[in-house]
């Protein structure tokens, strides 16, 4: 089942568990994936994509067993 929940740098910090002005930063760097949906000048992603990303990004911590 897809997660079409949108997600803006708020839930994508609490996600990854850092500030929401880490996630801009790593935006302003091209580290993050193109928003999927801009509403007023505001970038959202999907929850999978997201999670897509997370998956796929250096030093994922998804193997951690006490996560």
């Amino acid at each position: 089942m897809t997660d079409r929940r949108l997600w803006s740098y708020k839930e994508i910090a609490a996600h990854i568990r850092v500030q929401p002005d880490t996630v801009r930063s790593y935006r302003k760097h091209g580290l993050l994936p193109p928003p999927d949906l801009v509403e007023n000048g505001k970038p959202f992603w999907y929850a999978d994509t997201i999670r897509g990303w997370v998956a796929r990004r250096p030093g994922n911590r998804s193997t951690r067993k006490d996560d």
